[in-house]
């Protein structure tokens, strides 16, 4: 394969300190070989997001993805240079056949491929706790986070980093998670945890540590922003790799971006391979007297890219995860109803403008509850619904994260200063909010001439709205009205109320569906 080359670059050596897993040093050892040239092939995913199984193109999936890696593997160990096999995290949510199994084929598929260690994801927090500490047991290699703090002990939740020794090499390998997490999962599933800014505690940890490895690496889960542009987002691997000298490689994860380039920063490469196991990256790196350089960087695409050979399915890896997929498939395939034109619900869409998919959703919610208008958060949309046959997989699809539906009583006062919060949040952001039963315009400064049921805003009168627990609670930074005497939690789940209104509702007709009354001046 043709790989991009780069010329050589010092990174700066450093490391971390304590909790060291087994790979660690051996008595004895005091560091490399200062006569030897070390070969590092760093290999790296993100943002698995359920996709456990090759799609309906035979694209991505674990199976091809273990070939692909065991014949790295292969290619590195013959000319004498070792491996690593790092996860950017987001191993959950986001397909129905992994999701209704609690990501147990995902997990499982890792263990065969190989990984040595993954960074905590907000979306691993999308289950409650129970869920995740099950999938940590499961799991053959470390979760890593050094910022995630249990309250309750002031101890951090997971590892905060593992330490690997090949032929006297020692590397480091520290997690970081987004401090967005509370707002961008269930908050009912972080009570009890503090997510502390992940700069701060990276200063703390790579100063300490700088004597005990020859490379330190970041595996995280905060995204890539452009020249530290995060806008509304947490700060990002370029604030880290700007604001913390020593690290040498960044392997991210979030944003989902596939960095074909690594982005160099204050001496540490940041890359990210997209998404979903559509490539897998690949870093080859070689280490000498205390200098690493990065030799050669390629995104593998697998199965997609044009013109490239066909990567075959591993046979054992498609033995273990075939039982899963029929298993899956099996509960999602029923057909509930059918719709005449796309529903949309790209990411590009339900984060920068309403979409019919937006109003449905808001329209079955208040069906449901009987509410006077809903609302609902555009990053909680996960996919389009295509013209035709909708099944309960394309529904689960649309809304992977099992939130249930909500409502609560507010006066016309308590709406405005509500509508003057969410109705204000950005596009490009999981916020972006998508409405039904109210008109409003909304300016810079707030929103104007609100009728609700086609009637004037009354500040004195009683309005019910309708959202879902995740938003009720606080996520996205909207207000938390959980907490309110008329707060109630219908326990419906987001999902199954859409399938019921479909069922209802089918034919689908689109048009009906099409965003108005809100206008943005």
């Amino acid at each position: 394969m043709m790989l991009k080359q780069f010329k050589p670059s010092h990174l700066a050596v450093a490391a971390l300190a304590s909790m060291v897993s087994a790979c660690s040093l051996m008595p004895g050892q005091t560091g490399p070989d200062p006569d030897k040239t070390y070969q590092l092939t760093v290999l790296h995913t993100n943002d698995h997001h359920g996709r456990f199984w090759h799609d309906r193109k035979e694209r991505y999936g674990m199976a091809a993805r273990m070939t692909l890696i065991d014949d790295i593997r292969e290619e590195v160990e013959e000319e004498g240079g070792h491996v690593l096999l790092l996860s950017g995290g987001d191993i959950n949510t986001g397909v129905p056949e992994s999701d209704l199994q609690d990501a147990i084929p995902d997990f499982k598929g890792m263990n065969m491929l190989g990984y040595d260690a993954m960074a905590v994801g907000n979306h691993e927090f999308d289950s409650p706790r129970e869920i995740l500490k099950m999938q940590e047991s499961l799991a053959e290699f470390p979760f890593l986070s050094a910022n995630i703090i249990d309250e309750s002990t002031g101890k951090t939740l997971f590892k905060p980093y593992t330490m690997f020794e090949k032929d006297g090499l020692r590397i480091a390998v520290m997690g970081l998670t987004t401090d967005d997490t509370p707002k961008a999962t269930n908050p009912e599933n972080t009570v009890g945890l503090k997510f502390r800014k992940p700069v701060n505690v990276a200063r703390e940890l790579v100063p300490e540590l700088e004597e005990k490895a020859d490379v330190i690496i970041a595996t995280t889960h905060m995204g890539h922003y452009a020249n530290a542009a995060y806008g509304v987002n947490a700060p990002g691997d370029v604030t880290l790799a700007r604001s913390v000298d020593g690290i040498d490689l960044i392997v991210g994860g979030h944003s989902q971006d596939p960095l074909f380039e690594p982005d160099l920063q204050n001496g540490a490469y940041i890359v990210q391979a997209h998404e979903w196991g559509k490539y897998v990256g690949r870093a080859d790196f070689e280490y000498s007297n205390g200098e690493l350089t990065l030799k050669d960087y390629e995104l593998i695409p697998v199965n997609h890219g044009k013109g490239d050979e066909k990567i075959a399915a591993d046979d054992k890896m498609l033995e273990m995860l075939r039982p899963y997929q029929e298993k899956g498939q099996k509960l999602v395939a029923a057909k509930v109803g059918n719709v005449d034109q796309r529903l949309m619900g790209e990411r590009a869409e339900v984060r920068f403008q309403p979409t019919n998919l937006g109003t449905l959703l808001t329209q079955a919610f208040m069906a449901k509850t009987g509410a006077d208008f809903a609302v609902k958060n555009g990053g909680g949309i996960r996919a389009s619904i295509e013209p035709g046959e909708i099944t309960y997989k394309d529904v689960l699809t649309v809304l992977p994260f099992g939130n249930t539906l909500t409502s609560v009583d507010l006066t016309g006062q308590q709406v405005l200063d509500y509508l003057n919060v969410v109705a204000l949040k950005p596009t490009d952001s999981g916020a972006f909010a998508h409405f039904s039963g109210l008109e409003m315009d909304i300016t810079a400064k707030g929103v104007k001439n609100v009728r609700i049921g086609g009637e004037p805003l009354n500040l004195t009168k009683t309005y019910k709205m309708a959202t879902l627990s995740f938003s009720a609670g606080g996520g996205d930074n909207y207000p938390n009205v959980s907490k309110m005497d008329s707060y109630v939690d219908t326990g419906f789940t987001d999902a199954d109320v859409l399938r019921e209104y479909i069922e209802q509702n089918s034919p689908l007709m689109v048009e009906k569906y099409t965003p108005k009354g809100v206008t943005r001046l």
